[in-house]
């Protein structure tokens, strides 16, 4: 799980009461801080002094008053090291979610900053922002009393591009969400330039409810369709929101039903991972030999995520794992396992990457209570491609970038699909010609 995922997630915890316990200050920094020098993947600490920082900041968690204070000195330490898979969630109320506590609540449409404006990316087709009209590609000038170029500015314009971005989509989620049947208002900009204000109900997330560790509840979403390339071959297309165990059995379920194909996209946009360790189930209904897709590197040993070619299908049949052109989509909220999955599949040359490139944030994580009720999340393994390739800091590269524009999204079009279907378009016919 990605920091930024992690962050979000924790926004979405609709846990504790505003009044959170004694701080356990002084404890819970050095419980942190030596959880991760002990359990960190480079001894070197990624070359910040470990020691000096202690020194710096147990003065000032021992002077913190609140858990709020407590938390800012906590996420300062966890941010010198600059890396990602290092985050706090809150056993109580905390100052990202401005107070509020249940955030189970969403009114279904996701954003991404294009050309420098928050955009509607994606719509939910059965949410309250269809019913009420909403379309993609609208601008969106305010949610409740803040406006969008407050929210912007709420986040550190130092960060690189991808970072910011990232940050930029958290900002917006921690105001559009909240409780289940509430309604918050939005003033968009539609196609036409026109102001469009509009009161959205939050409603419950569609999905399989699934719960991992101290990570708030997830909902996990699989859809799989059956489409035509511009040229008229058969593709497929399967999206799924996050690496959880219960994705297993639909993937295959879709992977079954394509199996026809003459190609099949895989999306993986907006996924911001989840469970490693399902890389190599997964990549199996693609490959016939245990391949390594990468390995991951702790202080001490290495793991090494290998294919288990899927040679049964659902329904107990023998098969072969799907021999076409694979094409994997991904945006910058692709994160975690979900980009050591594309870098792997790039990494062997057994799937083309179509898309922006993703976070860069995918160290594998684990989850520590702290004494003052918290949970720290930290990296404990570094993750490189069968090919060397560190994504962490750098990201999943695609093979061919198709950068969202908010001129194609009010125009329905999806340039990353496009261009992979007119590759799978180009794999089918040199195929057709090699015969």
């Amino acid at each position: 799980m990605t920091r930024a995922a992690a962050a979000v997630l924790g926004l979405l915890a609709a846990s504790a009461s505003l009044r959170a316990q004694t701080p356990a200050a002084v404890e819970t920094f050095d419980v942190a801080w030596t959880v991760i020098r002990d359990s960190h993947f480079d001894p070197g600490m990624n070359g910040v002094d470990w020691n000096a920082v202690r020194a710096e900041l147990r003065p000032r968690a021992e002077a913190a008053g609140t858990p709020g204070e407590l938390r800012a000195v906590l996420r300062d330490m966890l941010g010198r090291l600059g890396q990602s898979h290092f985050a706090l969630l809150p056993a109580g109320a905390d100052a990202a979610t401005a107070g509020r506590t249940d955030l189970s609540g969403q009114p279904g449409f996701d954003t991404r900053l294009v050309e420098g404006q928050l955009v509607v990316s994606r719509v939910a087709r059965d949410g309250a922002a269809a019913e009420a009209g909403v379309r993609q590609g609208w601008i969106v000038e305010s949610i409740g009393t803040t406006a969008a170029g407050a929210i912007l500015a709420s986040v550190d314009s130092g960060l690189p591009p991808r970072l910011y971005t990232v940050e930029a989509w958290k900002a917006v989620q921690g105001l559009v969400r909240g409780p289940d049947g509430s309604r918050v208002p939005f003033v968009f900009r539609d196609g036409a330039g026109r102001r469009v204000p509009l009161e959205l109900e939050r409603r419950p997330e569609a999905g399989a409810p699934v719960k991992v560790g101290n990570l708030p509840t997830m909902f996990v979403r699989l859809e799989s369709e059956a489409i035509r390339t511009p040229r008229g071959a058969n593709a497929g297309v399967i999206r799924f929101n996050v690496w959880m165990a219960a994705v297993d059995a639909a993937f295959q379920k879709a992977v079954d039903g394509l199996r026809s194909a003459d190609g099949i996209v895989l999306d993986l946009r907006g996924n911001p991972g989840g469970l490693a360790a399902m890389l190599m189930g997964i990549s199996g209904h693609f490959l016939t030999e245990r391949v390594a897709l990468g390995v991951m590197k702790t202080r001490e040993n290495e793991l090494r995520f290998t294919a288990n070619p899927r040679l049964v299908s659902a329904a107990g049949d023998r098969v072969h794992p799907f021999a076409g052109p694979l094409a994997i989509l991904v945006d910058g909220l692709t994160g975690s396992a979900s980009e050591c999955f594309a870098g792997g599949m790039q990494s062997i040359g057994r799937a083309r990457i179509f898309g922006e490139t993703t976070m860069g944030q995918a160290l594998p994580a684990v989850f520590r209570k702290l004494p003052n009720g918290d949970v720290l999340i930290h990296a404990y393994g570094d993750f490189v491609t069968a090919t060397g390739v560190r994504l962490e800091g750098q990201g999943v590269i695609p093979d061919e970038q198709a950068p969202l524009s908010r001129e194609n999204l009010l125009a329905g079009r999806d340039a990353a699909l496009e261009r992979a279907l007119q590759w799978i378009d180009r794999a089918v016919q040199k195929r057709k010609d090699s015969r």
